[in-house]
């Protein structure tokens, strides 16, 4: 069934009364855009810890360096991995960088700081690609990720975005089988005045992307946005039940799903690897959305991710407003953490 939606006002109302019920939702609600920095120096802020932990660190390294040889490659090899830029990432700068310097090109800790920042842009540049919801109508985003990583707050942040474009956007509640899941994704659709298809929980999850799909094609909507279940632990199941919905979505929209977006919690580094790793080669990943950079030093995961897999990141999440779930820009955000 279609809940019937009270509409962002209504829902900032409740919430500034206090008389929302607010029990269900584990994640932080949006919050109202004070007047304040540019998005650019709000993506340095966001950024500081790993700027901090990266390149805090290397600058240090570097300080006064008037000749770069081996040993300072391997102490710069040892900030990159602790940063979680990862093995595989780290070991291919280093080599690079060990490349430049047989050439002599890396004279002084200034000319080694600069080839690091173009190589890490170089990398996260390759498969870095916006997100084109434009392609199809409805345009269907399945969104996938284990518990915790952020997927409701996520869906939330993209459903007010595209709503504020002049979309008209529908969400499904494809996972059932979490405690109130369904409740929570209900409150980011008041919030962003969007409509929610949910049944009770412990439903089909097909069954509810069945009718999501239904509607959406019936409300003439421009983005549909499912939810899933994201059940590691039962990996198996897990994955078979996210192909038998992609079926669903394919039979009654023609070439549905049109994104598969994977959520990362960057906060869990290496953790974030291993998801990543498991879910490409199951589940037919097409994008990924970085979430919690705000909240940790190791924003290197970024580059490794972008990097190891061939997967553009699509959104970075640097705060807690609407507007700090960002479009991936690897120019910007290599600036704004160097």
């Amino acid at each position: 069934m279609i809940e019937e939606k009270k509409g962002f006002f209504r829902g900032l109302m409740d919430k500034l009364t206090g008389t929302e019920d607010i029990s269900v939702t584990q994640e932080k609600p949006v919050e109202v855009e004070e007047p304040g920095p540019g998005l650019f120096e709000r993506l340095k802020r966001g950024l500081s810890k790993t700027h901090d932990s990266l390149v805090g660190r290397i600058d240090t390294l570097l300080l006064g360096k008037k000749e770069i040889d081996a040993d300072t490659l391997e102490e710069l090899e040892e900030i990159l991995i602790t940063a979680d830029l990862g093995v595989s990432t780290t070991v291919d700068l280093i080599k690079t960088l060990e490349q430049k310097l047989k050439r002599n090109e890396l004279q002084d800790g200034e000319a080694l700081r600069a080839a690091l920042k173009g190589e890490i842009l170089s990398r996260i540049s390759r498969s870095a690609a916006p997100l084109d919801t434009g392609s199809a109508k409805p345009f269907v985003i399945m969104v996938i990720g284990v518990n915790g990583v952020g997927k409701t707050t996520t869906i939330g942040k993209l459903a007010a975005r595209y709503t504020a474009e002049g979309k008209k956007v529908l969400l499904a509640a494809g996972d059932t089988f979490r405690a109130a899941a369904a409740e929570q994704l209900q409150i980011w659709g008041e919030r962003a005045g969007v409509e929610v298809v949910r049944h009770q929980e412990g439903a089909d999850p097909s069954a509810v992307v069945f009718d999501g799909c239904k509607a959406a094609v019936a409300r003439d909507a421009d983005i549909l946005i499912i939810d899933t279940a994201g059940r590691l632990h039962t990996k198996v199941n897990l994955m078979e039940e996210l192909k038998k919905v992609r079926r669903v979505m394919g039979r009654e929209i023609p070439g549905a799903p049109h994104e598969t977006l994977l959520v990362l919690d960057a906060a869990t580094g290496q953790n974030a690897i291993s998801q990543a790793k498991i879910f490409k080669e199951t589940a037919d990943v097409t994008g990924i959305a970085l979430t919690k950079l705000d909240g940790t030093a190791k924003g290197g995961i970024v580059v490794a991710v972008s990097n190891e897999f061939g997967l553009p990141v699509r959104f970075i999440g640097v705060g807690e407003g609407v507007d700090d779930l960002r479009d991936f820009d690897p120019a910007e955000f290599v600036e704004a953490l160097f």
